[in-house]
């Protein structure tokens, strides 16, 4: 039997919600869970590539730890869920023509396109549904 996939919703821009998001979306990918990862609101301006990688996130005390500690880099570990498992990401149809940006000003190779809500909730129906 195979797992049902888990829909992921990103909407904050809140450094600790991003990378649990990752670090779950990674992990369930690469343990041969299908993962679909919308992301939307706050959550699309950590995702712009102009972004140096200091002023990615903004976050808490948690936020200062892992950084001081070096742990992987959400972008990084969406890359590689996507890389080794079955894992797309798409980015909020509104929420990029409300910010005025495009595809194009966000990392390179990370999205699969444009999705609006509406569609990914009515895919999400087959599937866990998370909110970050």
């Amino acid at each position: 039997m195979s797992a049902s996939p888990l829909f992921l919703v990103l909407c904050s821009a809140e450094h600790e919600k991003i990378q649990m998001g990752a670090m779950i979306a990674s992990i369930a990918a690469v343990s041969e869970r299908p993962v679909r990862l919308f992301v939307s609101m706050n959550a699309v301006f950590s995702f712009r590539k102009d972004l140096p990688d200091d002023e990615r996130y903004q976050g808490g005390e948690f936020s200062r730890l892992m950084r001081a500690k070096k742990a992987p880099d959400a972008i990084t570990l969406f890359a590689q869920g996507k890389m080794l498992g079955d894992m797309s990401v798409h980015v909020c149809s509104m929420a990029l023509e409300v910010s005025e940006l495009g595809l194009d000003d966000l990392v390179e190779g990370l999205f699969d396109g444009e999705l609006g809500l509406t569609k990914f909730l009515a895919d999400a129906e087959g599937g866990e549904l998370v909110f970050l």
